[in-house]
């Protein structure tokens, strides 16, 4: 479980202009709220919060002028074409207690190669204790024929960690490829005796057709 540390600033200026300013000069726009706490408004250096967050589930501490609060990432906001980002909320969490998170789900092991892979879903949803939240979960597909799926509940679950999604969601399912028909084209056969096809070059050996016409 990893937690970094990030200085964060107050937010005085509010709207859309004043977060256009905040991105340009290296800060992303943030709100931290929970535990009946009045929302805050702050801004994060751009560069150390997309450092943090290639860690899933990563533990905040944003560290402000008066005091430090344990964060959990919850929603994040991109651009939809430069994939930049644009704002973050926070969720105050308290150590020792339990959260209900959103973990990915790693693959590993063997299967029937000729079938298609589908990734269903690639996380899960579990309980654990805030600092104990694992980065990444994983399920063995080892001897996994063609047509068989495997659900949530054969995912690994490490002490302490209990399982919130449906266990019989499908997480992984290895479709059967489809036969693929070859069409061949048949060409048939001139019948003896038949007219030949206007246009068609003769039979080898056979005379050429005399033309009636004078």
């Amino acid at each position: 479980m990893a937690e970094i540390s990030i200085n964060g600033a107050r937010r005085t200026e509010f709207g859309k202009g004043a977060s256009r300013r905040a991105r340009r000069d290296g800060f992303i726009p943030a709100v931290i709220y929970g535990h009946g706490e009045k929302p805050q408004h702050v801004q994060l250096p751009s560069r150390e919060l997309g450092v943090a967050l290639k860690t899933s589930n990563v533990l905040i501490d944003v560290v402000l002028d008066d005091h430090t609060e344990l964060t959990l990432p919850k929603s994040v906001s991109r651009d939809p074409l430069t994939g930049l980002l644009e704002h973050i909320d926070l969720v105050i969490v308290r150590r020792g207690e339990k959260v209900v998170v959103s973990v990915p789900v790693h693959t590993e092991g063997k299967y029937d190669q000729d079938g298609i892979l589908e990734n269903v879903n690639t996380s899960i949803e579990v309980e654990a204790d805030v600092t104990n939240i694992p980065s990444f979960l994983v399920l063995s597909m080892e001897g996994l024929a063609a047509g068989e799926s495997l659900t949530a509940d054969k995912v690994v679950l490490p002490a302490g960690i209990k399982l919130i999604s449906d266990p019989k969601m499908t997480v992984i399912h290895l479709s059967v490829r489809s036969a693929e028909v070859e069409e061949v084209a048949v060409v048939a056969a001139p019948v003896d005796g038949a007219a030949p096809v206007e246009g068609a070059a003769p039979a080898e050996g056979a005379p050429a057709a005399k033309d009636d016409k004078k």
